[in-house]
């Protein structure tokens, strides 16, 4: 539960939610419900009331600062039926932390220090407000504060160890494929009957994101030995049936499992790019230590850039056009000679929302890859709006290198 106008009105986003599941996760607790509250005493009563209702856990963060808006710690004082006492151990930690920084302690900052009565406090190493656990007939209740690295640091230090501790937790283990290429049914219809077959306490989750799909196997323990062994046994069968849409098992963007590739064959690679501005280059370009692969990329916007740094044929743009497969193509070729690299990929396209022609819509994109022995161009329509156009172009280029480069003998 996280407590906060701010969260409702969209101006923080949470992603403690997103920690905390990921670390329940992993010493085998499910979370069964995520929600955001208002600052308002009584919908954090009624959220408690309903959580304690579903949950043997409640993690709750936010509302723990020092200003009036700040109402968590007096609504549990008063959800639980005790009153708000000093911590002395606190209240020379929040004096210490001002001492240090040479800034004088106002009271409200005293009252930091202050927490139920009936809790047992957590003491957080890296900020002024404690953390509370509460035990209530049979539900235990934790507060922690809203700021994500206070919040990470009270998880790691106590509040994960306690869990533990308190309650006899079956390992879950998390088991991620990687896809791009194929949709989220297609996907499904061809491993349908692989699906079908999983043990009973393991189970596939499609987990559809911008251009891609992960497949996430989760399993439960079983009292069989070597849970995580048995789940990746289930992987070649899976190869087999989708392996030329697999580009990574394990959490990682496609750009990082390019370079992996590159890199693995000693191969360079460069970009020239239209429509995408750049995108395709910045996305290769945001992995640790692509110097070691990327040479540069030109950006041909304009059709005199095209012919001057790419080698465009001019016959060829009053041919075909701009946008098309044969002036894609001979952009890739252009790059792969002008920058003098192994592989080069480019793009062409309309992004919209104006530029259609009668014979090209608007969202039509045609990308191109070229190495040593071949040249090979596709055409899309895409339609989703400029930034969508531009974005998804971008997206399908890389989905096309990783294929290419994956055919290719180490």
């Amino acid at each position: 539960m996280t407590i906060g106008d701010e969260l409702l009105y969209g101006q923080v986003v949470d992603t403690n939610s997103a920690f905390m599941g990921q670390e329940l996760g992993k010493i085998g607790l499910r979370v069964r419900q995520i929600s955001s509250v208002s600052d308002r005493a009584d919908e954090i009563v009624a959220a408690l009331d309903l959580a304690r209702q579903r949950a043997q856990v409640v993690l709750i963060t936010g509302g723990l600062g020092p200003t009036k808006d700040d109402l968590t710690k007096h609504v549990l004082a008063h959800y639980f039926g005790t009153e708000l006492m000093m911590h002395e151990p606190t209240l020379h930690h929040v004096e210490e932390i001002f001492r240090r920084y040479d800034r004088p302690m106002l009271d409200v900052n005293r009252q930091q220090a202050l927490v139920p009565a009936n809790c047992t406090v957590l003491h957080n190493a890296v900020g002024t407000a404690p953390g509370m656990w509460f035990s209530d007939q049979g539900t235990v209740f934790v507060s922690m504060p809203g700021v994500p690295f206070e919040m990470k640091r009270l998880m790691t230090d106590h509040v994960l160890p306690r869990l533990q501790t308190q309650f006899d937790l079956a390992p879950i283990e998390h088991v991620v494929v990687m896809t791009t290429g194929l949709g989220e049914s297609f996907l499904a219809a061809k491993i349908a009957d692989w699906e079908d077959a999983l043990p009973p306490n393991i189970k596939l989750a499609y987990l559809p994101s911008f251009g891609a799909v992960r497949l996430r196997l989760t399993g439960t323990a079983d009292g069989l030995p070597d849970l995580r062994g048995r789940m990746l046994a289930l992987l070649p069968v899976l190869r087999e049936r989708i392996g030329e849409y697999i580009f990574a098992e394990e959490e990682t963007a496609l750009e990082a499992a390019i370079g992996k590739l590159l890199a693995s064959r000693n191969l360079t690679i460069g970009t020239a790019e239209s429509c995408t501005g750049g995108l395709v280059a910045h996305r290769l370009t945001g992995v640790p230590g692509s110097s070691a692969y990327f040479r540069g990329s030109i950006v041909a916007y304009h059709n005199d850039i095209k012919q001057q740094e790419l080698g465009v044929k001019a016959e060829t743009l009053a041919r075909f056009g701009a946008v098309s497969e044969a002036t894609v193509r001979e952009m890739a070729e252009g790059a792969r000679q002008r920058l003098g690299v192994d592989v080069a990929v480019a793009t062409s396209g309309i992004a919209g929302p104006g530029g259609a022609t009668d014979t090209k819509k608007v969202g039509t994109v045609c990308l191109a890859y070229a190495d040593a022995t071949q040249t090979i161009s596709k055409e899309y329509v895409l339609d989703r709006g400029r930034a969508l156009n531009v974005d998804y172009a971008a997206q399908s280029l890389l989905t096309m290198l990783h294929q290419q480069l994956a055919q290719k003998r180490g």
